[in-house]
This record gives structure tokens, C-alpha cells and sequence, in this order.
């Protein structure tokens, strides 16, 4: 599987933690939308497209936040969770992500260079 894509959406705002959303597409058949580029303590990184775990009313059965204390349909109190059970890491879900070391490498390697090339274009310091 090559990637035969990388756009990049860059982020004005350059006091944010994310510098960038990417679209990557593969073998010009598959694209995966929503990664995102993220300034961590060790450098640049790529974070897998996510979503926010949710939590089902006992009344009506809306989906809320997890850390929603009230429904935002029928405004029911929902059943509070222990925070501290509940890992920061576990409020988000990867909807798709590499499942290898090596996969996982080679995207983040293409991304960033797409990311790099970008900036360099744009004249962003980087």
C-alpha cells in the first residue's frame, strides 16, 4: 500500500497544539481524512482521525459526552462516571489507524514531509 496522496490543511493560529489537519489518500483508492499534525514535547507528530467517546441516557438514550452530567435531549441527570478511572487517553477513540510499527512510520514519515514542504511554501516559519 503506497500513499499516493497528502494534502495539508494548515492551521493559522500558531500557538496551537495542532499545526495542521492532513488528508491522505492511498493507492489512489482509499482516503482517510482528519489526521492531524500535533507539536508534542518531543517534536511533530501525527494523531489517527478520532472521536469522542459518548455515553448513552438511561432515560432516553441520547448520545452525550462522556463527561456530560445532564442530557442534552431530555436534560435527565446521566449516572456520573469515576474521572479518575477514566484515562485521558480513553476519551478518544482512533476511528482508523496503523495496525504495524512499520505502517504507522511510514505515514508519519510522508505526512510530515508533506507538512515541512507546506510550511516552506507558505513562508510559515516553522
Amino acid at each position: 500500500m503506497e500513499i499516493t496522496e497528502v494534502r495539508v490543511f494548515l492551521r493559522k493560529d500558531e500557538t496551537e497544539k495542532v499545526k495542521a489537519y492532513i488528508t491522505v489518500t492511498f493507492d489512489n483508492a482509499f482516503v482517510v481524512r482528519d489526521l492531524k499534525i500535533l507539536d508534542g514535547k518531543n517534536g511533530l507528530f501525527v494523531a489517527m482521525p478520532s472521536r469522542r467517546m459518548r455515553v448513552g441516557c438511561p432515560k432516553c438514550n441520547h448520545k452525550n459526552n462522556l463527561h456530560s452530567r445532564f442530557c442534552g435531549h431530555c436534560g435527565g441527570p446521566l449516572d456520573p462516571i469515576n474521572e479518575e478511572s477514566i484515562d485521558r487517553k480513553e476519551e478518544h477513540k482512533d476511528i482508523a489507524h496503523p495496525i504495524t510499527t512499520e505502517m504507522r512510520n511510514y505515514i508519519q514519515d510522508k505526512v510530515i514531509e508533506a507538512y515541512k514542504q507546506k510550511v516552506k511554501e507558505e513562508g510559515i516559519p516553522a
